[in-house]
């Protein structure tokens, strides 16, 4: 995604004319040959209409490629030598975690870390609260706070942003925003996919720390957060922390009433039989693969109203959205003749489609002989419709222009990151201690039946 969100933000006229990109990897490449590569991930990615060969030729001439061992710290003095001038210099290591100390190391050693160089770092920081605060050390050391980029790639997304707009942005919502006005929230974020070569990474991570730890504790953050003061950076993510540090904790006394956790076996997706995740992994494991919470935020706004989430693979839609769900009336003048009131709810969808929904009841066309009749009717906010005019981007578009610029609002600070592992790692230690390990589920079922059980004996059911 980062080559094509380049170009989008070239042919838009929003890099610097002299912006030049210095890319580096071990591969034994050459300029060329990583121009090449670029120019398939264009074309791959990139609608064709937009692919203007003269806009094409001007991306490639902003490329230059580096062969680097990252644990190689005399390599990077050629490096240095590619980059030359380092005003406004931002570098994006998408790298293994074990690579993060030696490539700072390095950086820092060749003088890529002077005054004013920005750093962006991709997960995974780490696999629990010992190994992040060792990974933030590191870069700490040689890149302050102010000059650090946590990149989730969810953070980029228009309707994750939206939610700011709508809820602090709209009389309608903020003053039902709370114990008083919502019953539930839930947020799913669901895989079709199982491992797509990414076997040892994810058998060592799991769905809780792989998906929950970041992407889905950042979208709590954004939807339980009080008003910040301004829209900035600080003010923004002041609030998201104090959300994740009220997070009430599940422990050895609690996980097994509050988290499931499952993993897939043999099953069929999208029509096509698929093998268990231990038979594609080619060896015994007891890595989640499923993970479904029931979390609490233990503050005055959100008190006594639960959050559930759940994510995994081999699941039978791909999706990832937001269900906020309101209380009802309080009392219903159309009981006798207009049938059942449904509460409202909010339905906030950030893949595959972008969209907002809202369900409110209204009154069913006819003379209403027979009384006065209410049905559940949905309106429709479709982005892609509502903003037809404006090109729809890639998540990373909206990151890299923002480290280019300097503006970290969409980027996570270092006490975030720690206070959401502090979180998880507080579920894994209750696994740990009650024996908790995976319940088998069908590939392209929505998970274990206690998935089902965990919101159903609040009368809750999952939104499908």
């Amino acid at each position: 995604m980062l080559l094509p969100s380049l170009f989008g933000l070239d042919v838009d006229g929003l890099l610097p004319t002299g912006l030049r990109i210095v890319a580096t990897a071990r591969s034994g490449l050459d300029t060329e040959g990583f121009a090449e590569i670029a120019r398939t991930a264009l074309t791959e990615h990139i609608d064709a209409e937009r692919l203007d060969p003269d806009r094409v030729a001007v991306f490639l001439a902003r490329l230059r490629y580096v062969s680097l061992e990252a644990t190689d710290s005399a390599g990077f003095a050629e490096l240095a030598s590619a980059v030359g001038d380092q005003a406004d210099l931002s570098i994006f290591l998408s790298t293994a975690p074990s690579l993060f100390g030696p490539t700072i190391a390095g950086l820092r050693s060749a003088g890529l870390a002077g005054d004013g160089v920005r750093l962006a770092l991709e997960k995974p920081l780490g696999s629990d609260l010992e190994s992040s605060r060792a990974i933030n050390d590191q870069v700490a050391a040689a890149f302050p706070e102010a000059r650090t980029f946590r990149i989730d790639h969810y953070l980029g997304k228009e309707t994750v942003q939206n939610l700011l707009a709508l809820r602090f942005g709209n009389a309608l919502f903020e003053p039902l925003w709370h114990t008083g006005g919502i019953d539930h929230v839930q947020i799913t974020v669901s895989e079709t996919v199982g491992l797509e070569g990414r076997g040892d990474y994810y058998d060592g991570m799991g769905a809780l720390r792989d998906m929950v730890q970041n992407h889905m504790l950042q979208l709590v953050a954004l939807v339980a957060m009080e008003p910040p003061a301004k829209f900035d950076a600080t003010s923004v993510r002041d609030e998201k922390v104090k959300v994740l540090r009220s997070l009430r904790p599940i422990d050895a006394g609690t996980v097994e009433a509050c988290c499931v956790i499952g993993q897939y076996g043999d099953g069929a997706s999208g029509g096509q039989p698929v093998l268990a995740y231990t038979t594609e992994l080619a060896r015994v494991s007891a890595t989640e693969t499923f993970v479904a919470l029931k979390l609490h935020v233990d503050n005055w706004r959100w008190q006594g109203v639960p959050f559930y989430l759940r994510t995994g693979k081999r699941l039978p839609e791909r999706h990832s959205e937001i269900t906020i769900q309101f209380k009802g009336v309080p009392h219903s003048i159309f009981g006798a003749k207009g049938g059942p009131l449904r509460p409202n709810r909010l339905v906030i969808r950030l893949q595959p489609h972008e969209n907002i929904r809202l369900s409110i009841m209204a009154k069913e066309p006819g003379l209403d002989r027979d009384g006065l009749r209410l049905r559940e009717v949905p309106l429709d906010i479709g982005l892609a419709n509502a903003f037809a005019d404006v090109r729809r981007r890639i998540a990373y578009e909206r990151l890299l222009l923002d480290l280019i610029g300097g503006d970290p609002t969409l980027f996570v600070r270092r006490d975030e990151v720690e206070a959401q592992w502090t979180y998880i790692d507080g579920i894994r230690a209750g696994w740990k201690a009650t024996g908790m390990t995976p319940k088998t589920y069908g590939a392209g079922s929505w998970g274990p039946s206690a998935a089902i059980a965990l919101t159903e004996r609040d009368g809750v059911s999952w939104y499908d």
